[in-house]
């Protein structure tokens, strides 16, 4: 039974160790009361499409350090088990039974329950927050995705008891999109507390003998792999190419040592096809394929230069590390998402957006603040991905297109059949020409 049955307990729900270690820094910053005041409970998923096979978060470097901040962590995909979390939901009228299955199983008895969440848009988040009904949810954003809409509609039963957005500061002064629809208020996570916990984890990693070697290799470039191939993105020759583009363009900016740090899911065949390119070009590649953020890399070893294709880990490295970055094959990722309302594609148009182009010469770049023109791209992308939502941003969007038609690097943002497709400047002539007609009856143009 729950020790403390007059408090209520506050149910965490995590998937990665950089979600984790932003929880941390918003407990850290009192941003959830005082310790005593709630019982904490670490929920661990491993939404790997066969987690059997993939790295735990409990085997991640760092993830002792987190979870201690929690009275206790529950397994999530023990707890359901033989289902998959990101599959399985409750059936509407089986909600109360599974609600009285993991009071008993977690001992939270009538205790009051809050959960923290991670996407509500989909499972396990949204399973969760059907099984506790009654239960008020708060989201905290693990990356870029917060600065884009909501994926999809949400029932009113989930949404009417959203109240908060807790997400990072990568791109200081753009306000996240997600979940606005609802009134839901975005907050900051605090700058130091999330480097303090950086830096925690990065002390957990002093024996790892694969950073130690990665760190004397005295690199001066670190390159992010994301394997957009498991996504249907890019084929895998198509991202093993991406790779080998990082590297050739990291050695023409003048880096003769590098690190690779591969996604975890990648196969091994990247980083063979990584090290023949490096020795045909004479640079010195290191792979670093432990169980490691690559956060934990910047803390021990501070790079000159950051890249990669749309990686939070290459704004981590700017806003927290003063660490230059750039960008390669976004466009190409850009012509490629499908459908247009991809979650991926506002963490694509922010990073191509603001991130210097590696192949174009220009050089890598600390971004800082978000440029002027950066919050109205983003919203009108955000229309565009999901116009039911946001029906509002319409008329902005529309002006924001028409005085751009003539602009090449807007164009690549919008394609013309999405445009045609809502009637917008830049679709067909007649669409667009009906919609200016339309603004200028309503005395919106």
């Amino acid at each position: 039974m729950n020790p403390h049955p007059r408090i209520p307990t506050q149910v965490f729900q995590v998937s990665t160790l950089y979600g984790a270690a932003t929880l941390a820094a918003a407990l850290d910053a009192g941003r959830f009361g005082a310790p005593e005041d709630a019982r904490r409970i670490l929920l661990v998923a491993n939404n790997a499409e066969i987690p059997e096979t993939a790295l735990r978060l409990d085997e991640m470097t760092g993830y002792g350090r987190i979870a201690a901040r929690f009275d206790e962590t529950i397994d999530w995909n023990e707890a359901i088990h033989p289902h998959h979390p990101s599959s399985w939901a409750p059936r509407p009228e089986e909600a109360p039974l599974w609600q009285r299955v993991f009071r008993t199983a977690w001992g939270l008895g009538g205790a009051q329950v809050e959960l923290i969440v991670e996407s509500i848009q989909v499972n396990p988040a949204k399973a969760l927050a059907a099984v506790f009904a009654e239960s008020s949810v708060q989201l905290y954003a693990d990356g870029l995705m917060s600065y884009g809409p909501t994926r999809a509609e949400l029932p009113q039963s989930i949404a009417c008891r959203i109240h908060r957005l807790l997400h990072l500061d990568l791109v200081p002064g753009l306000r996240p999109l997600l979940l606005s629809e609802y009134g839901v208020e975005p907050e900051l996570v605090p700058d130091a507390a999330f480097r303090t916990v950086l830096a925690e984890i990065a002390e957990d990693a002093e024996g790892d003998h694969g950073l130690a070697d990665a760190v004397a290799a005295a690199p001066t470039a670190l390159l992010l792999g994301q394997y957009l191939a498991a996504l249907g993105i890019l084929t895998a020759d198509e991202e093993e190419e991406l790779h080998v583009r990082m590297v050739r363009g990291a050695a023409a900016a003048g880096h003769e040592s590098v690190i690779f740090k591969p996604h975890p899911t990648a196969p091994a065949r990247y980083s063979l096809a990584l090290n023949e390119a490096a020795e045909e070009i004479g640079v010195r590649l290191t792979v670093l394929d432990g169980p490691l953020l690559a956060e934990t890399f910047y803390e021990r070893c501070r790079p000159r230069l950051v890249v990669g294709c749309f990686s939070t880990a290459m704004l981590t490295a700017s806003v927290y590390y003063d660490v230059p970055i750039a960008r390669v094959g976004t466009e190409t990722v850009l012509e490629r998402l499908r459908p247009y309302e991809n979650s991926n594609r506002v963490p694509l148009t922010v990073v191509d957006h603001i991130v210097p182009d590696l192949e174009s010469g220009t050089g890598a770049a600390v971004p800082g603040s978000a440029p002027p023109t950066l919050t109205p791209l983003v919203r009108a992308v955000g229309y565009c991905m999901q116009p039911k939502l946001h029906p509002l941003l319409r008329g902005e969007t529309a002006r924001f297109l028409d005085a751009r038609q003539d602009d090449e690097a807007t164009a690549r943002y919008f394609p013309a059949e999405r445009l045609t497709e809502l009637g917008l400047p830049g679709g067909s002539p007649r669409s667009a020409s009906r919609l200016r007609r339309s603004l200028a009856r309503s005395g919106r143009s």
